[in-house]
């Protein structure tokens, strides 16, 4: 799988979000989009980074953003995670790891000395016309929405 750079055009995909909807890229040509790849439903570092975006989703509106994010759980888990946090954006399922692979973000990661395969912390800040516009490899997840504006307007 080639690795994604900026200026090029993300990834198409289609896929169920926790409302049971079903979301494609392609349905966002002409908003800005933030995609955010994250681990794992209600973790430490996954849930700080939803609760940001939750926090500052009207800001990130205003701005004609929209949210997306995605990890391999289920829709199932996706909604406990969604209806626990009030989350006001679409998370995808991406159980057979389809769009993380497409992404290139399925790897090996390390965390309390054990070595397991995963999902990296990615986020994709996509134009108006489905390109990528910046690559965020590491976000600051308790300060992501500062991080993701900043982003934005140095690219």
């Amino acid at each position: 799988m080639a690795v994604l750079k900026e200026g090029s055009k993300a990834p198409a995909f289609k896929a169920v979000d926790q409302n049971g909807k079903t979301i494609a890229l392609k349905d966002f040509i002409g908003k800005k989009v933030i995609l955010y790849f994250y681990p794992k439903d209600d973790t430490p570092g996954c849930t700080a980074q939803a609760c940001n975006l939750r926090d500052n989703y009207q800001l990130l509106l205003d701005k004609g953003f929209a949210i997306i994010g995605v990890s391999t759980d289920s829709v199932k888990s996706h909604k406990k995670f969604e209806e626990k946090y009030q989350l006001p954006f679409s998370l995808v399922a991406d159980e057979d790891k389809k769009i993380v692979d497409v992404y290139n973000l399925w790897g090996e990661k390390k965390f309390m000395g054990k070595t397991y395969m995963g999902t990296t912390r990615t986020t994709f800040l996509i134009d108006e016309l489905g390109k990528i516009k910046k690559i965020i490899s590491k976000p600051d997840t308790k300060n992501h929405t500062e991080e993701v504006l900043a982003a934005w307007d140095e690219a």
